[in-house]
Protein backbone atom coordinates (compact mmCIF):
# COMPACT_ATOMS: atom_id res chain seq x y z
CA UNK A 1 0.00 0.00 0.00
CA UNK A 2 1.44 3.39 -1.10
CA UNK A 3 1.25 6.13 1.51
CA UNK A 4 -0.85 9.38 0.64
CA UNK A 5 1.79 11.58 0.18
CA UNK A 6 3.54 9.37 -2.27
CA UNK A 7 0.83 9.23 -3.85
CA UNK A 8 -0.35 12.60 -4.31
CA UNK A 9 3.51 13.72 -5.06
CA UNK A 10 2.95 11.12 -8.07
CA UNK A 11 0.22 12.84 -9.47
CA UNK A 12 1.60 16.22 -8.99
CA UNK A 13 4.45 15.26 -11.43
CA UNK A 14 2.23 13.63 -13.79
CA UNK A 15 0.16 17.14 -14.21
CA UNK A 16 3.27 19.04 -14.27
CA UNK A 17 4.07 17.09 -17.51
CA UNK A 18 0.61 17.50 -18.67
CA UNK A 19 0.03 20.84 -17.54
CA UNK A 20 2.84 23.32 -16.46
CA UNK A 21 4.98 23.41 -13.04
CA UNK A 22 3.80 26.87 -12.49
CA UNK A 23 0.16 26.21 -13.04
CA UNK A 24 0.23 23.06 -10.84
CA UNK A 25 2.10 25.31 -7.99
CA UNK A 26 -0.40 27.75 -8.75
CA UNK A 27 -3.72 26.51 -8.26
CA UNK A 28 -2.14 23.05 -5.60
CA UNK A 29 0.65 24.49 -3.65
CA UNK A 30 -1.48 24.78 -0.32
CA UNK A 31 -3.44 21.66 -0.73
CA UNK A 32 -3.17 18.37 1.26
CA UNK A 33 -4.35 15.20 1.79
CA UNK A 34 -6.48 14.37 3.95
CA UNK A 35 -7.70 10.90 3.29
CA UNK A 36 -7.03 8.31 0.59
CA UNK A 37 -9.46 5.68 0.07
CA UNK A 38 -9.84 2.93 -2.55
CA UNK A 39 -13.05 5.16 -3.11
CA UNK A 40 -11.69 8.61 -2.76
CA UNK A 41 -9.04 11.23 -2.84
CA UNK A 42 -10.23 14.03 -0.02
CA UNK A 43 -8.10 17.24 -0.42
CA UNK A 44 -7.95 20.33 1.38
CA UNK A 45 -7.57 23.45 0.54
CA UNK A 46 -7.86 27.19 2.43
CA UNK A 47 -8.63 29.01 -0.78
CA UNK A 48 -12.35 28.69 -1.97
CA UNK A 49 -11.21 30.23 -5.15
CA UNK A 50 -8.86 27.39 -5.45
CA UNK A 51 -11.22 24.37 -4.28
CA UNK A 52 -13.74 25.68 -7.14
CA UNK A 53 -10.69 26.17 -9.76
CA UNK A 54 -9.73 22.70 -8.93
CA UNK A 55 -12.86 20.88 -8.71
CA UNK A 56 -13.26 22.22 -12.13
CA UNK A 57 -10.76 22.55 -14.30
CA UNK A 58 -8.40 19.60 -12.62
CA UNK A 59 -10.82 17.14 -11.10
CA UNK A 60 -10.72 15.05 -14.58
CA UNK A 61 -6.71 15.37 -14.75
CA UNK A 62 -6.77 13.94 -11.17
CA UNK A 63 -8.64 11.20 -11.99
CA UNK A 64 -6.87 10.40 -15.17
CA UNK A 65 -3.69 10.18 -12.98
CA UNK A 66 -4.85 7.82 -10.32
CA UNK A 67 -6.08 5.53 -13.30
CA UNK A 68 -3.04 5.57 -15.30
CA UNK A 69 -0.52 5.41 -12.79
CA UNK A 70 -1.91 3.43 -9.75
CA UNK A 71 -5.09 1.74 -11.94
CA UNK A 72 -7.55 3.11 -9.01
CA UNK A 73 -10.99 5.09 -9.81
CA UNK A 74 -10.73 7.37 -6.37
CA UNK A 75 -13.31 10.42 -6.91
CA UNK A 76 -12.09 13.54 -5.42
CA UNK A 77 -13.73 15.57 -3.44
CA UNK A 78 -12.27 18.82 -1.95
CA UNK A 79 -12.43 20.33 1.50
CA UNK A 80 -12.73 23.54 3.08
CA UNK A 81 -12.77 24.34 6.62
CA UNK A 82 -15.81 23.93 7.38
CA UNK A 83 -15.85 20.27 5.64
CA UNK A 84 -12.19 19.18 7.28
CA UNK A 85 -13.93 20.36 10.84
CA UNK A 86 -16.97 18.11 9.99
CA UNK A 87 -14.75 15.43 9.10
CA UNK A 88 -12.38 15.71 12.03
CA UNK A 89 -15.43 15.78 14.86
CA UNK A 90 -16.36 12.12 13.48
CA UNK A 91 -13.44 10.93 14.39
CA UNK A 92 -10.98 11.21 11.88
CA UNK A 93 -8.15 12.98 11.51
CA UNK A 94 -5.71 14.38 8.47
CA UNK A 95 -3.81 11.64 6.95
CA UNK A 96 -0.65 10.71 9.28
CA UNK A 97 2.71 12.31 8.28
CA UNK A 98 4.36 9.61 5.78
CA UNK A 99 7.43 9.49 3.70
CA UNK A 100 7.93 7.77 0.42
CA UNK A 101 10.39 5.48 1.21
CA UNK A 102 12.17 5.89 -1.98
CA UNK A 103 13.94 8.46 -0.41
CA UNK A 104 16.55 7.06 2.27
CA UNK A 105 20.13 7.56 2.37
CA UNK A 106 20.79 4.33 0.91
CA UNK A 107 20.07 5.74 -2.52
CA UNK A 108 20.92 8.91 -2.00
CA UNK A 109 24.13 9.36 -4.31
CA UNK A 110 27.17 10.93 -2.34
CA UNK A 111 29.81 13.08 -4.13
CA UNK A 112 32.04 15.78 -3.31
CA UNK A 113 29.28 18.35 -4.26
CA UNK A 114 27.11 16.60 -0.94
CA UNK A 115 29.06 14.59 1.20
CA UNK A 116 28.89 17.25 4.24
CA UNK A 117 25.57 17.31 3.80
CA UNK A 118 24.74 13.64 3.71
CA UNK A 119 27.08 12.91 6.25
CA UNK A 120 25.39 15.55 8.78
CA UNK A 121 22.08 14.34 8.02
CA UNK A 122 22.86 11.26 8.64
CA UNK A 123 24.25 11.87 12.52
CA UNK A 124 21.21 13.52 13.30
CA UNK A 125 19.23 10.52 12.37
CA UNK A 126 21.20 8.27 14.69
CA UNK A 127 21.12 11.20 17.51
CA UNK A 128 18.51 13.62 16.89
CA UNK A 129 18.54 16.47 19.05
CA UNK A 130 21.99 16.04 20.33
CA UNK A 131 24.08 16.91 17.62
CA UNK A 132 24.06 19.89 15.34
CA UNK A 133 20.70 21.33 15.85
CA UNK A 134 19.41 22.95 14.10
CA UNK A 135 20.77 21.42 10.89
CA UNK A 136 20.70 23.91 8.27
CA UNK A 137 20.48 22.60 4.65
CA UNK A 138 21.49 25.05 1.40
CA UNK A 139 21.83 25.42 -2.00
CA UNK A 140 19.78 25.64 -5.59
CA UNK A 141 16.73 23.63 -6.01
CA UNK A 142 16.61 19.95 -7.18
CA UNK A 143 19.77 19.14 -6.34
CA UNK A 144 18.89 16.72 -3.26
CA UNK A 145 17.78 18.75 -0.24
CA UNK A 146 14.77 17.26 0.11
CA UNK A 147 15.87 13.94 -0.47
CA UNK A 148 17.74 14.60 2.47
CA UNK A 149 14.94 15.58 5.16
CA UNK A 150 12.58 12.88 3.79
CA UNK A 151 15.71 10.33 4.44
CA UNK A 152 16.22 11.87 7.81
CA UNK A 153 12.40 11.43 8.83
CA UNK A 154 12.65 7.82 6.92
CA UNK A 155 15.48 6.92 9.32
CA UNK A 156 14.35 8.16 12.82
CA UNK A 157 10.92 6.79 11.99
CA UNK A 158 12.40 3.29 11.32
CA UNK A 159 14.85 3.60 14.70
CA UNK A 160 11.64 5.35 16.95
CA UNK A 161 8.19 4.38 15.54
CA UNK A 162 6.27 6.79 18.36
CA UNK A 163 8.40 9.45 17.05
CA UNK A 164 6.51 12.92 16.13
CA UNK A 165 7.61 14.02 12.85
CA UNK A 166 6.21 17.25 12.04
CA UNK A 167 7.15 18.76 8.21
CA UNK A 168 5.76 21.63 6.52
CA UNK A 169 7.12 23.82 3.21
CA UNK A 170 7.58 27.43 4.64
CA UNK A 171 5.21 29.19 2.79
CA UNK A 172 2.20 26.77 4.30
CA UNK A 173 3.22 27.54 7.66
CA UNK A 174 2.51 30.96 6.97
CA UNK A 175 -1.05 30.20 5.17
CA UNK A 176 -1.13 27.96 8.13
CA UNK A 177 -0.90 30.90 10.96
CA UNK A 178 -3.18 32.87 8.80
CA UNK A 179 -6.24 30.26 8.68
CA UNK A 180 -5.56 29.43 12.40
CA UNK A 181 -5.74 33.42 13.00
CA UNK A 182 -8.39 33.28 11.50
CA UNK A 183 -10.63 30.76 12.77
CA UNK A 184 -9.29 31.23 16.27
CA UNK A 185 -7.48 28.45 16.27
CA UNK A 186 -3.69 29.56 17.72
CA UNK A 187 -3.61 27.28 20.72
CA UNK A 188 -3.70 24.15 17.64
CA UNK A 189 -1.34 25.60 15.41
CA UNK A 190 0.75 25.88 17.96
CA UNK A 191 0.58 22.63 19.50
CA UNK A 192 1.36 20.89 16.11
CA UNK A 193 4.75 21.75 16.10
CA UNK A 194 5.58 22.79 18.97
CA UNK A 195 5.31 18.52 20.39
CA UNK A 196 7.47 17.77 17.26
CA UNK A 197 10.27 15.31 18.14
CA UNK A 198 11.37 16.41 14.92
CA UNK A 199 10.77 19.28 12.55
CA UNK A 200 11.04 19.23 9.12
CA UNK A 201 10.80 22.84 7.57
CA UNK A 202 11.36 22.78 3.91
CA UNK A 203 12.06 26.59 2.09
CA UNK A 204 12.53 28.19 4.87
CA UNK A 205 13.42 31.43 3.04
CA UNK A 206 9.59 31.99 2.18
CA UNK A 207 9.04 33.17 6.04
CA UNK A 208 12.04 35.48 5.60
CA UNK A 209 9.95 39.35 5.16
CA UNK A 210 6.60 38.15 6.73
CA UNK A 211 6.56 39.60 10.55
CA UNK A 212 4.26 37.56 12.43
CA UNK A 213 5.16 34.21 10.64
CA UNK A 214 8.93 35.11 11.81
CA UNK A 215 7.44 35.78 15.65
CA UNK A 216 5.34 32.82 15.41
CA UNK A 217 8.53 30.72 13.96
CA UNK A 218 10.79 32.21 16.44
CA UNK A 219 8.36 30.68 19.44
CA UNK A 220 8.21 27.10 17.88
CA UNK A 221 12.26 27.20 17.07
CA UNK A 222 13.04 28.16 21.15
CA UNK A 223 10.11 25.22 22.17
CA UNK A 224 11.59 22.81 20.53
CA UNK A 225 15.27 23.62 21.15
CA UNK A 226 14.71 24.12 24.78
CA UNK A 227 13.51 20.61 24.37
CA UNK A 228 16.04 19.54 22.39
CA UNK A 229 13.75 18.32 19.49
CA UNK A 230 15.73 17.61 16.25
CA UNK A 231 14.86 21.05 14.05
CA UNK A 232 16.19 20.63 10.70
CA UNK A 233 15.85 23.54 7.60
CA UNK A 234 16.38 23.57 3.87
CA UNK A 235 16.76 26.56 1.90
CA UNK A 236 18.01 28.05 -1.22
CA UNK A 237 20.51 30.26 0.36
CA UNK A 238 22.19 30.27 3.49
CA UNK A 239 20.42 32.48 6.54
CA UNK A 240 23.41 35.51 5.97
CA UNK A 241 21.85 35.97 2.42
CA UNK A 242 18.22 36.45 3.11
CA UNK A 243 17.69 40.05 3.25
CA UNK A 244 14.58 40.44 5.52
CA UNK A 245 15.49 37.71 7.60
CA UNK A 246 14.97 38.83 11.47
CA UNK A 247 18.57 39.10 13.11
CA UNK A 248 17.11 37.32 16.21
CA UNK A 249 16.15 34.41 13.08
CA UNK A 250 19.65 34.37 11.60
CA UNK A 251 21.61 33.58 14.78
CA UNK A 252 19.40 31.31 15.92
CA UNK A 253 20.13 29.13 12.14
CA UNK A 254 23.13 29.26 12.58
CA UNK A 255 23.34 27.88 16.28
CA UNK A 256 23.70 24.38 14.67
CA UNK A 257 25.37 23.83 11.67
CA UNK A 258 25.23 24.96 7.74
CA UNK A 259 25.57 22.52 5.48
CA UNK A 260 25.62 23.50 1.63
CA UNK A 261 24.95 21.59 -1.55
CA UNK A 262 26.30 22.02 -4.14
CA UNK A 263 25.43 21.13 -8.17
CA UNK A 264 26.92 17.42 -8.73
CA UNK A 265 30.20 17.13 -10.56
CA UNK A 266 30.31 14.60 -13.87
CA UNK A 267 31.06 11.13 -11.60
CA UNK A 268 28.19 12.27 -9.05
CA UNK A 269 25.84 13.09 -12.52
CA UNK A 270 26.83 9.73 -14.01
CA UNK A 271 26.36 7.81 -11.35
CA UNK A 272 23.02 9.50 -10.68
CA UNK A 273 21.94 8.87 -14.53
CA UNK A 274 23.06 4.51 -14.00
CA UNK A 275 21.44 4.77 -10.46
CA UNK A 276 18.17 6.40 -11.79
CA UNK A 277 17.88 3.98 -14.70
CA UNK A 278 18.62 0.92 -13.23
CA UNK A 279 15.70 1.72 -10.43
CA UNK A 280 13.44 1.97 -14.05
CA UNK A 281 14.61 -1.03 -15.59
CA UNK A 282 16.90 0.36 -18.33
CA UNK A 283 20.02 -0.62 -19.63
CA UNK A 284 22.12 2.34 -20.60
CA UNK A 285 25.60 2.84 -22.67
CA UNK A 286 28.30 4.65 -20.97
CA UNK A 287 27.69 6.63 -24.45
CA UNK A 288 24.11 7.82 -23.55
CA UNK A 289 24.71 8.23 -19.89
CA UNK A 290 27.54 10.38 -20.83
CA UNK A 291 25.76 12.11 -22.95
CA UNK A 292 23.28 13.09 -20.70
CA UNK A 293 26.06 14.18 -17.30
CA UNK A 294 27.37 16.58 -20.08
CA UNK A 295 24.13 18.16 -21.40
CA UNK A 296 22.67 18.31 -18.04
CA UNK A 297 24.74 19.25 -15.38
CA UNK A 298 23.10 21.64 -12.49
CA UNK A 299 20.16 19.69 -11.38
CA UNK A 300 19.42 16.66 -10.19
CA UNK A 301 15.86 16.46 -10.41
CA UNK A 302 16.55 17.12 -14.47
CA UNK A 303 18.36 13.95 -14.43
CA UNK A 304 16.26 11.95 -13.01
CA UNK A 305 13.56 13.71 -15.41
CA UNK A 306 15.34 12.92 -18.47
CA UNK A 307 15.96 9.32 -17.33
CA UNK A 308 11.77 9.38 -17.21
CA UNK A 309 11.36 10.55 -20.48
CA UNK A 310 13.94 8.02 -21.92
CA UNK A 311 12.19 5.48 -20.32
CA UNK A 312 8.62 6.61 -21.46
CA UNK A 313 9.76 6.91 -25.46
CA UNK A 314 11.37 3.32 -24.92
CA UNK A 315 8.17 1.96 -23.29
CA UNK A 316 5.45 3.81 -25.47
CA UNK A 317 7.40 4.12 -28.96
CA UNK A 318 10.02 0.62 -28.28
CA UNK A 319 12.87 3.22 -29.17
CA UNK A 320 15.99 1.57 -29.37
CA UNK A 321 18.27 3.01 -26.51
CA UNK A 322 21.37 4.20 -28.52
CA UNK A 323 22.88 7.17 -28.44
CA UNK A 324 21.16 9.03 -32.06
CA UNK A 325 17.97 7.64 -31.05
CA UNK A 326 18.09 9.58 -27.49
CA UNK A 327 20.00 12.29 -28.18
CA UNK A 328 16.72 12.74 -30.42
CA UNK A 329 14.66 12.14 -27.87
CA UNK A 330 15.79 14.18 -25.10
CA UNK A 331 17.37 16.97 -27.01
CA UNK A 332 14.67 19.72 -25.73
CA UNK A 333 15.22 19.17 -22.20
CA UNK A 334 18.53 20.75 -22.45
CA UNK A 335 18.96 24.46 -22.38
CA UNK A 336 21.64 26.98 -22.02
CA UNK A 337 22.00 28.22 -18.85
CA UNK A 338 20.32 31.70 -18.45
CA UNK A 339 18.16 31.62 -20.91
CA UNK A 340 15.24 30.80 -19.43
CA UNK A 341 12.63 33.81 -18.58
CA UNK A 342 10.52 33.82 -15.92
CA UNK A 343 6.61 33.45 -16.96
CA UNK A 344 4.09 36.42 -15.77
CA UNK A 345 2.30 33.41 -13.61
CA UNK A 346 5.33 32.55 -11.59
CA UNK A 347 6.46 35.53 -10.93
CA UNK A 348 2.51 36.86 -9.81
CA UNK A 349 2.61 33.47 -7.22
CA UNK A 350 6.01 34.32 -6.20
CA UNK A 351 5.01 37.79 -5.19
CA UNK A 352 1.86 36.48 -3.34
CA UNK A 353 3.85 33.79 -1.74
CA UNK A 354 5.68 36.87 -0.56
CA UNK A 355 3.00 38.82 0.58
CA UNK A 356 0.65 36.22 1.63
CA UNK A 357 -2.00 37.03 -0.57
CA UNK A 358 -4.13 35.03 -2.49
CA UNK A 359 -3.79 35.35 -6.60
CA UNK A 360 -6.98 36.20 -7.10
CA UNK A 361 -6.83 38.78 -4.86
CA UNK A 362 -3.80 40.04 -6.31
CA UNK A 363 -6.20 40.53 -9.77
CA UNK A 364 -8.71 41.56 -8.49
CA UNK A 365 -9.78 45.45 -7.39
CA UNK A 366 -9.19 45.19 -3.44
CA UNK A 367 -6.93 48.11 -2.56
CA UNK A 368 -5.41 48.61 1.15
CA UNK A 369 -1.21 49.31 1.80
CA UNK A 370 -0.50 45.35 1.59
CA UNK A 371 -2.39 44.26 -1.79
CA UNK A 372 -1.71 47.43 -3.32
CA UNK A 373 1.88 46.83 -2.90
CA UNK A 374 2.12 43.65 -3.96
CA UNK A 375 0.54 44.47 -7.23
CA UNK A 376 2.74 47.44 -7.89
CA UNK A 377 5.83 44.91 -7.03
CA UNK A 378 4.36 42.57 -9.32
CA UNK A 379 3.86 44.94 -12.32
CA UNK A 380 7.32 45.74 -11.93
CA UNK A 381 9.14 42.58 -11.82
CA UNK A 382 7.06 41.24 -14.37
CA UNK A 383 8.26 44.49 -16.58
CA UNK A 384 11.76 43.91 -15.01
CA UNK A 385 12.15 40.35 -16.15
CA UNK A 386 10.48 39.33 -18.92
CA UNK A 387 10.00 40.91 -22.34
CA UNK A 388 6.30 41.54 -21.72
CA UNK A 389 4.88 45.00 -22.86
CA UNK A 390 2.57 47.01 -20.37
CA UNK A 391 -0.38 46.83 -22.22
CA UNK A 392 0.47 42.62 -21.80
CA UNK A 393 0.84 43.40 -17.87
CA UNK A 394 -2.05 45.10 -17.78
CA UNK A 395 -4.02 41.89 -19.07
CA UNK A 396 -2.18 39.72 -16.38
CA UNK A 397 -3.59 41.74 -13.78
CA UNK A 398 -6.65 42.99 -15.38
CA UNK A 399 -5.18 46.73 -14.88
CA UNK A 400 -5.12 49.62 -17.99
CA UNK A 401 -1.82 50.73 -19.51
CA UNK A 402 -1.83 53.82 -17.53
CA UNK A 403 -2.15 51.68 -14.28
CA UNK A 404 0.82 49.70 -15.09
CA UNK A 405 3.07 52.61 -15.86
CA UNK A 406 2.05 54.43 -12.41
CA UNK A 407 2.94 51.31 -10.36
CA UNK A 408 6.26 50.34 -12.30
CA UNK A 409 7.30 54.46 -11.85
CA UNK A 410 5.92 54.40 -8.07
CA UNK A 411 7.91 51.71 -7.15
CA UNK A 412 11.19 52.98 -9.47
CA UNK A 413 10.88 55.79 -7.67
CA UNK A 414 10.57 54.25 -4.40
CA UNK A 415 14.01 52.39 -4.63
CA UNK A 416 15.87 55.41 -5.84
CA UNK A 417 14.88 57.03 -2.86
CA UNK A 418 16.55 54.58 -1.02
CA UNK A 419 13.82 52.63 0.60
CA UNK A 420 15.92 49.58 2.04
CA UNK A 421 12.80 47.30 3.24
CA UNK A 422 11.04 47.33 -0.84
CA UNK A 423 14.72 47.11 -1.85
CA UNK A 424 15.04 43.90 0.15
CA UNK A 425 11.83 42.66 -0.45
CA UNK A 426 12.14 43.03 -4.53
CA UNK A 427 15.77 40.64 -3.79
CA UNK A 428 14.73 38.74 -1.56
CA UNK A 429 11.32 37.85 -4.41
CA UNK A 430 13.94 37.73 -7.33
CA UNK A 431 15.81 35.38 -5.62
CA UNK A 432 12.55 33.23 -5.28
CA UNK A 433 11.64 33.18 -8.71
CA UNK A 434 15.08 32.41 -9.72
CA UNK A 435 14.95 29.61 -7.52
CA UNK A 436 12.35 28.08 -9.36
CA UNK A 437 13.74 28.35 -13.66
Amino acid sequence: MYSSDYVWAKVLNYLEDRLTAVTVSTWFDDAKVVELTEERLILYSPSEFRRDIITRRYADHIHDALKEIFNSDAKLVVYGDEELNTFQSKGKSPTAMDFNPQFSFDNFVVGPSNRFAHGAAVAVTNTPGQVYNPLFIYGPPGIGKTHLLYAIANGIRKNNPEANIVYIKGDQFTNELIAAIGSGKNIEFRSKYREADLFLIDDIQFIAGKDSTQEEFFHTFNALYEEHKQIVMTSDRKPSDMNTLEDRLRTRFEWGLLASIEAPDYETRMAIIKRKAASLGLILGDDVCDYIAINVTNNVRQLEGTVKKIKAYHDLDNMPLDLPNVARAIDDMFKSEGNALPTPGLIINQVCKFYSVDESVLRGTLKNKGTAEARQVAMYLIRKLTNLSTPDIGKELSKDHSTVLYSINKVEKALKAGDDALQNHIRDITANINSCL
